[in-house]
């Protein structure tokens, strides 16, 4: 039930924030500013220093039950076995690798792969994977998730990488299940504006709470 739980809260959270960052510090504020926002899908990735530590932090500090905190930028299964030890509910590659989906079916955590073509979809289904996520999804665009889905219409698809606010509807009405947002929500950040990824965060969260009501209400 663990993984089936964690699932739905990566579905419902509807935007993945990709967090990244020149320090500790930095990686760490920017999630409390997207957690303050009301971001709840939270990827911490594993190019900002001292990755494991700050998701260990974040998951118990964390009080609400409707985020979930994840790993990203997972290159092989030590770092995944790493990253979930530290507390991650969710690893995110960007390439599929088979022995990191053995560890986290092992566990019982979500992985989340990046593919980007129907061979590589295909071995990633056959490996347990729940959710694909398209990388990078601004080499395609929200019209391919119906050329995939006609010959693997039971993938669930999350674009990260050309996501935005102005075209983040039509990722939805293509028909995936949540997205993957970094660059945009982040640049704040990079000059310790915290407030302004806290807006940024809202921004995006008003948005999603319209293409739901709109698409699926």
């Amino acid at each position: 039930m663990k993984r089936v739980e964690l699932l739905t809260k990566i579905e419902e959270s509807g935007v993945i924030a990709v967090v990244r960052g020149a320090s500790k510090e930095q990686g760490k504020r920017s999630c409390e500013a997207l957690i303050q926002g009301g971001i709840k899908g939270i990827e911490v990735t594993f190019t900002l220093p001292n990755a494991a530590e700050v998701i260990r932090e974040l998951v118990s500090e964390n009080l609400d039950s409707s985020v979930v905190i994840g790993a990203g930028t997972v290159l092989d299964v030590i770092t995944a076995r790493l990253a979930i030890m530290a507390g991650a509910e969710f690893i995110v590659s960007p390439t599929f690798d088979q022995a990191t989906a053995e560890v986290c079916n092992l566990y019982q955590i979500p992985y989340l792969p990046g593919c980007l073509t129907v061979t590589e979809i295909k071995e990633s289904l056959k490996a347990g994977v729940d959710i694909v996520k398209l990388f990078p999804g601004s080499a395609y665009g929200p019209a391919i998730i119906s050329a995939f889905k006609a010959p693997l219409p039971q993938i669930n698809i999350m674009p990260t990488g050309g996501v935005s606010l102005e075209n983040m509807k039509d990722w939805f009405r293509a028909g995936v299940v949540t997205v993957g947002v970094g660059g945009n929500l982040l640049k704040p950040a990079e000059t310790g504006d915290y407030k302004g990824v806290t807006r940024i965060a809202k921004e995006y969260m008003t948005e999603f709470k319209k293409i739901k009501d709109d698409l699926y209400d």
